[in-house]
């Protein structure tokens, strides 16, 4: 493999750090424009509700003693380093599964530095319907969602890897 070829999705590390700008954009604006856990009707069904996120998605572990601060920001960075990893090995023509992954790292890094330096993931981002409220999430959320729905749709658009079978003759 030519170097051209090893680093060339590397290119793609303009949308991680897109998303990550937007994200903490969008954040810092709802900080500052928004009142903790008031909610402010956008659409029915949709408010901008400014919330703070010590867990995990859906809020997980948000209620344990603190150490899912750091637990999160650990697991965060080496998820970061795995991704930028498989993003060198990709071959040319895995566009799809590179900007999937550079959504997934572009959404864990805004997310991580949200714990670095708060200590909380903020969220804004709030649906429901009637009673029923789905939790509050930011767009580095919808980044790596929507990162995550590229990869298991092309876990089935792919067919799969039959190494040495084209060399095979019938």
């Amino acid at each position: 493999m030519s170097g051209d070829a090893v680093g060339s999705k590397l290119k793609w590390l303009w949308l991680a750090a897109l998303v990550i700008a937007i994200d903490l954009g969008t954040k810092a604006v709802a900080t500052a424009m928004l009142t903790y856990g008031d909610p402010v009707p956008v659409l029915p069904g949709f408010n901008f509700t400014l919330l703070h996120n010590t867990g995990a998605a859906f809020s997980f572990l948000a209620d344990a003693a603190g150490w899912q601060r750091w637990f999160f920001v650990t697991l965060a960075i080496v998820v970061s380093v795995v991704l930028v990893g498989w993003l060198r090995k990709l071959k040319a023509e895995e566009t799809w599964t590179a900007i999937a992954i550079v959504l997934i790292l572009g959404g864990a890094i805004g997310n991580v530095y949200d714990r670095v330096v708060h200590g909380y993931v903020v969220d804004f981002l709030h649906f429901y319907w009637q009673n029923w409220h789905f939790p509050a999430f930011n767009l580095a959320d919808t980044a790596i969602t929507i990162g995550a729905a590229m990869m298991i749709i092309d876990a089935f658009r792919k067919p799969a890897d039959h190494s040495g079978d084209a060399d095979r003759s019938n």
